[in-house]
């Protein structure tokens, strides 16, 4: 007899055992066990798994045998019961769901909460008495030359990213999920600070509709492709489409188009993380083949500092900033840090940035830097270059 046949067989003695069982009629309440035998389900819900003849004689073995739940999904359950706010529970039950194991013993404690996540969520999204949110994890206050957001699905490695680019220290972790709330962080280049924030990751189960609000706002994303995945594919699909649902559209910075109805522009980068996976490069050619017209391909890994540092350049250029010096008539020129400005500006932009009182009483400037030679006296609507000084004569 083959092994396939043996194994065959059993599943079919089990299924009919399980149907002439008398204990697999009913679903078995929860009322009727001590409530530590069922971990993460309140007395008054239903247990949902179908009982065996161990389980009858020995309750106890309820607890381990259905769910198989681990000490990191008992951990989360245990700050979720000592959460003092709304978002500290809708925390810990994200991480609850993200890290429970999934089969047929754990369906009805899954349902049970992604109930109670629905219901905190739409909690928080109720205004306070004073006007505001319950808990406010929407906001980022902006730092630095500029804002960018890292996107992508769980596990694409933005965490890690930012733990090697900014001074933050985010958790990562091997299960997804890690990033909860917004997390910012300061990445140095050159002598300027720029900053990122991780946002959680973006999917069908966990998009909050409110990060809308910083992605928006950001000047500029990072959409992770990790292509260590075996569905790097439809995790970037899935990012765009929950993006271009909410009506903000990922494209790269050169392109200009005028978008209408609330619709937003994002200009974003895609970055091919964990290339160090990819040696030969093939997965990082598939991207550009696939996407390259829309949006850069930028292959990247956190074990490369080579790659790191290209894409700290990509990032500023992404922002379409400039650098400015300013300099006090008749003195030396003493570097200190620059005036951060959007390509384009004017010296009468630059001395409006500087002091109000500038810009009103401007007379001319004169540039050391971008101009034929050094010095050279221009007019208030003269277009300033990268690292030029500033001489402002009022």
């Amino acid at each position: 007899m083959s092994l396939a046949i043996t194994a065959s067989s059993a599943a079919s003695l089990e299924k009919k055992r399980q149907r002439n069982s008398p204990f697999t009629e009913g679903r078995l309440d929860a009322g009727t066990l001590p409530k530590e035998f069922l971990p993460g389900v309140e007395a008054d819900r239903p247990f949902s798994t179908p009982l065996t003849m161990l389980e009858r004689k020995n309750p106890a073995t309820i607890r381990s045998m259905p769910a198989n739940l681990t000490p990191q999904y008992l951990e989360a359950e245990r700050r979720y019961k000592q959460a003092a706010s709304t978002g500290e529970k809708v925390q810990a039950l994200e991480e609850m769901l993200s890290i429970i194991p999934k089969h047929k013993g754990t369906e009805k404690l899954q349902a049970d909460l992604k109930s109670r996540l629905k219901k905190l969520r739409a909690e928080l999204e109720k205004p306070s008495g004073s006007g505001g949110r319950h808990d406010t994890f929407d906001v980022v206050k902006r730092e630095g030359a500029g804002q960018i957001v890292l996107l992508g699905a769980a596990n694409t490695g933005k965490s890690s990213l930012l733990a090697h680019l900014t001074n933050a220290s985010p958790e990562v972790a091997a299960y997804p999920y890690t990033t909860r709330l917004p997390q910012p962080g300061m990445m140095p280049f050159e002598n300027i600070q720029i900053q990122l924030v991780d946002l959680p990751a973006i999917d069908r189960e966990f998009w909050k509709p409110r990060l809308s609000g910083i992605i928006r706002n950001a000047d500029g994303g990072l959409l992770l492709a990790d292509l260590a995945a075996p569905d790097t594919l439809e995790q970037v699909e899935t990012t765009i489409a929950i993006l271009e649902e909410a009506r903000i559209h990922p494209a790269s910075a050169r392109d200009d188009s005028s978008l209408t109805g609330g619709a937003a522009l994002l200009k974003t980068l895609l970055l091919a993380s964990k290339s160090d996976r990819d040696p030969q490069g093939s997965a990082v050619e598939v991207l550009r083949e696939l996407y390259d017209s829309r949006l850069p391909v930028l292959p990247v890994s956190t074990s490369d500092p080579q790659s790191l540092a290209t894409l700290k350049v990509r990032l500023y250029e992404m922002l379409g900033i400039i650098r400015i010096y300013s300099k006090p008539p008749g003195k030396k020129f003493d570097p200190g840090d620059p005036f951060v400005l959007k390509k384009g500006s004017t010296v009468l932009e630059a001395a409006a940035h500087i002091h109000k009182d500038f810009a009103d009483k401007l007379k001319f400037a004169r540039i050391w830097g971008s101009e034929k030679y050094d010095g050279q006296m221009v007019q208030r609507d003269h277009l300033l270059e990268e690292g030029d000084v500033v001489e402002f004569h009022i």
